[in-house]
């Protein structure tokens, strides 16, 4: 499982984004998060289920050597 987080500069009506400062997440059930730098990064709206805002606070208090995740089930349409 893996997320995408960035500044938000751009996105038009189909939800294509643009993201700056951008980096994944990628989750493990048996090691902790990786954290892969991608700068600045384009979405197809297609791809995205959920934006959001983040809490910086809250997020930098975070132990993401310990966290560990599931897989998500397959979706179908």
């Amino acid at each position: 499982m893996y997320n995408s987080q960035g500044t938000l500069k751009g996105f038009d009506q189909t939800i294509n984004i643009i993201l700056d400062e951008s980096h994944e997440r990628v989750y493990s059930t048996v090691q902790g998060v990786e954290q892969v730098v991608l700068g600045l990064y384009i979405i197809r709206g297609d791809n995205i289920a959920v934006i959001g805002e983040i809490d910086d606070e809250m997020d930098a208090r975070l132990d993401f050597n310990s966290v560990r995740a599931e897989p998500l089930n397959a979706v179908s349409h």
